[in-house]
């Protein structure tokens, strides 16, 4: 079982951070950038008038006079003074670590910088640069004349996404002793990234466009990890994380007239614990030939391990110290009987050895974790049920109304269904307007295929399972050097950054689409399956099972990281000599929890694909996931095991009655720890609805109301070529139109480029005549 500590992570869902800091974002530097952290501060040192005075010394005047300064070095031509401005500027969103100690002072002048770099528009200068950079035409082409892209292509861009970065993430986040005026520039921020205020979209998007033009091969030089990180904080900010998720769906149920949801499932999911992984086919095996016993014959042996995360954890409190047969041990001999001791054993809680302190007592809830949910009452062959009818319940039997009354009281009804009903009965009324709430949906149905394209095709090239190829994107742009190593040492150093270079960037995906997903599927259920069903055709669903068709305890347990080349750990304390030992024992966690988070992240948008969707559903079984999922179940952690066994369960029915007999610990586990649907025949049932032509007529269905509801939404009305035309210019200017609610944002903009800045042909007007 993995430590306690993972149920404390935050609404992102990775570890805590270090109790003495808030913030640590290590992953937005590679180790070959370490020496620019220095070329930071002498740009920055260099243009420091006040030398014999920090910068922790001076009061807000003179750090707002200085940071204005350097703002003014932004506007000259000379692209190398840009850069080294800008590099000042970053030394500052870094923490100025040249006068701080320690690493919490570091953090904590970053944040405070990074709140004082917005507020005197700091994030709109880059900004403008980032745009200038991006539309660089110079530059892209001489990246793509390189037979090798390295590190040095990409600075200009690394510095300036570097910079908002950090503001981002430093605003982004909020403590209880924040003041007022940090209070107001955060909600400020939020608005000015959701919506377009300056520029003609959001910044999301822009982000969204150098993803897919990074993939089309006409930038090869962008860099692709700091983009993404940068996309997914952007997001995370101006969409909520997971809890506030959780209350924006409490929220949009209440406004629906919808009950309450039965639990939170962020606070249930914290509170399982870890079941005992099924054995491997290597495993049974040693047993079977271990294993000559009479078949009437039944005795305890001493447990297995199960699997190798145990021998880095304390003593298990629910596990016993005797142990009985593994599942799938000599199925045919044991069967049921031999499942059945090993439920019961499962089940029981041992006493807690007398010298574990009171503390540590672990409250197992009674009963199974989920309140039971049935979606529709229609479940029973009588004639009024058939017509739709489930409140007339006269001449029916007892056990009958028992039945009713027990399905109503679990009864459900999600957002989702609200929201197909509605679009029926609308689907007459014409267009619908936007809302405001729907960034970034409403940008995204022309964009959305070459999008996801681009974004599953980064992440086939980070999946550690890939192969090399001569056509495979290059990813790597930014994390090689300009030289390449000569010695071992330095071999060995950059194979740990590429190797986690790739697991930071499959890392920011899996979290950029599982959030992307869970808030369209909120703000209306067509938009989310607009996007699932081009997520499927882009071939999502085996991308996903090719990367766990890996030796996972091994990526869940890699250790590509150097602990002391960290940021901000290596500005502040003196590097000791690094030999090849110490870069093969890694860092000092036991476990790589950007890898699990990325597995976990992965593992519920396979879930989202596949969830009621009996098509997607055969593609696990056509793809053999089966075992590729059992596999999976060797890392013991629950959050994890729980979506494993969510794949498991929809696929269940199709795997046939000896793969049930043959994996009973599964099913058990299943039984124990996914929500039950009240009617649901997984665990016995034969899908006789299971036909290949079903499902072909399925994603065709949906395509159909997906089409019809964007054309609804964001089509413009197609006026009939015999309808009249009005051409007096008096009715015409006299018209009311309805005006986007962000109109104004941008009306200046559009007034100048397309009103002033047009000439004005009067030859043309005259022949017009």
């Amino acid at each position: 079982m993995l430590p306690k500590e993972f149920g404390n992570e935050d609404e992102e869902g990775e570890a805590p951070p270090h109790p003495c800091c808030s913030l640590s974002p290590p992953e937005l530097y590679s180790y070959t950038e370490e020496p620019e952290l220095s070329l930071n501060r002498r740009c920055f040192e260099e243009d420091f008038h006040t030398q014999d005075r920090r910068w922790l010394e001076l009061d807000r005047a003179q750090q707002k006079a200085h940071v204005m300064h350097l703002l003014d070095g932004l506007e000259v031509v000379s692209r190398d003074r840009r850069l080294r401005v800008a590099r000042a500027i970053l030394y500052l969103a870094q923490g100025v670590f040249g006068d701080c100690d320690n690493e919490g002072d570091v953090l904590h002048w970053s944040r405070h910088n990074s709140f004082l770099l917005y507020q005197l528009g700091t994030f709109s200068a880059f900004l403008e640069l980032l745009n200038m950079e991006i539309e660089n035409s110079q530059a892209c082409s001489s990246a793509l004349r390189k037979p090798a892209i390295s590190l040095a292509d990409s600075t200009e861009l690394r510095v300036l996404l570097s910079v908002m970065y950090l503001m981002v993430e430093n605003i982004r986040v909020e403590q209880e002793t924040d003041p007022p005026e940090w209070q107001t520039c955060r909600e400020t921020f939020r608005m000015e990234l959701s919506f377009p205020v300056h520029t003609e979209e959001p910044f999301a998007l822009l982000l969204f466009t150098m993803v897919t033009k990074f993939c089309s091969g006409h930038a090869p030089h962008f860099p692709m990890k700091k983009v993404l990180l940068l996309l997914w904080k952007v997001l995370l900010f101006t969409l909520g994380g997971f809890e506030a998720l959780q209350a924006m769906k409490v929220r949009r149920r209440e406004e629906l007239g919808l009950p309450p949801l039965p639990e939170d499932s962020i606070q249930v999911v914290r509170g399982m614990r870890a079941a005992s992984p099924p054995a491997c086919a290597i495993e049974l095996v040693e047993q079977q030939q271990q294993q000559q016993k009479p078949r009437g014959h039944r005795s305890r042996r001493p447990l297995m391990k199960q699997d190798s995360l145990d021998i880095y954890n304390e003593r298990d409190p629910f596990k016993s110290d005797e142990g009985g047969v593994d599942e799938e041990e000599n199925d045919e001999d044991s069967g049921m009987e031999g499942e059945l001791e090993l439920l019961e054993r499962d089940t029981m809680v041992p006493a807690l050895p007398a010298q574990r302190p009171p503390m540590d007592r672990v409250s197992f809830p009674k009963g199974l974790p989920w309140a039971p949910k049935t979606p529709f009452l229609t479940c029973f062959d009588t004639e009024m049920f058939e017509h739709g009818d489930t409140e007339t319940l006269i001449g029916l039997p007892r056990p009958i109304h028992e039945s009713v009354k027990t399905l109503k009281q679990h009864k459900y009804v999600s957002i989702s269904d609200v929201q197909i009903k509605n679009e029926e009965e609308n689907s007459l009324s014409g267009p619908s307007p936007r809302r405001r709430k729907e960034f970034p949906f409403w940008a995204i149905p022309h964009s959305c295929p070459p999008l996801q394209i681009a974004l599953l095709k980064i992440l086939l090239a980070a999946a550690p399972t890939s192969k090399a190829k001569t056509d495979s994107i290059n990813i790597l742009a930014d994390v090689l050097p300009e030289e390449m190593p000569i010695t071992v040492l330095q071999s060995m150093k950059l194979g740990i950054d590429v190797n986690r270079h790739k697991e930071i960037i499959v890392k920011s995906i899996s979290a950029l689409l599982l959030l992307l997903l869970k808030h369209l599927k909120l703000n209306h259920i067509y938009q989310f399956e607009y996007v699932s069903q081009h997520l499927v055709f882009a071939n999502c669903i085996p991308l996903i099972l090719k990367f766990f068709n890996q030796n996972i305890m091994s990526y869940i347990t890699a250790k590509n990281s150097i602990s002391v080349l960290d940021y901000p750990h290596c500005t502040v304390c003196d590097l000791p000599e690094l030999t090849a030992e110490s870069l093969e024992a890694g860092d000092n966690n036991q476990f790589c929890w950007r890898n699990l988070f990325s597995c976990i992240n992965l593992l519920r948008i396979l879930n989202k694909l596949t969830k009621w969707k009996h098509s997607r559903t055969m593609m696990l079984v056509v793809f053999k996931s089966a075992p590729i999922l059992k596999r999976a179940l060797k890392v013991k952690q629950a959050m994890m095991q729980l979506y494993v066994l969510k794949l498991l369960k929809i696929q269940t029915k199709y795997l046939g009655r000896q793969w049930r007999k043959s994996n009973m610990k599964t099913m058990s586990a299943i039984y124990q720890k996914v929500r039950h649907r009240m009617n649901d025949d997984w665990a016995y049932g034969n899908d006789i609805d299971a036909r290949p032509w079903d499902f072909q007529a399925e994603e065709c269905t949906l395509r159909a109301n997906i089409e019809a509801f964007n054309s609804r939404r964001y089509d413009k009305a197609q006026e009939s070529e015999f309808a009249p035309v009005d051409n007096c210019l008096q009715s015409v200017l006299g018209q009311r139109l309805e005006l986007p609610h962000d109109f104004h944002y941008s009306y200046e903009l559009w007034l100048e480029r397309e009103v002033f800045a047009q000439p004005i042909r009067w030859e043309e007007l005259l022949h017009c005549q």
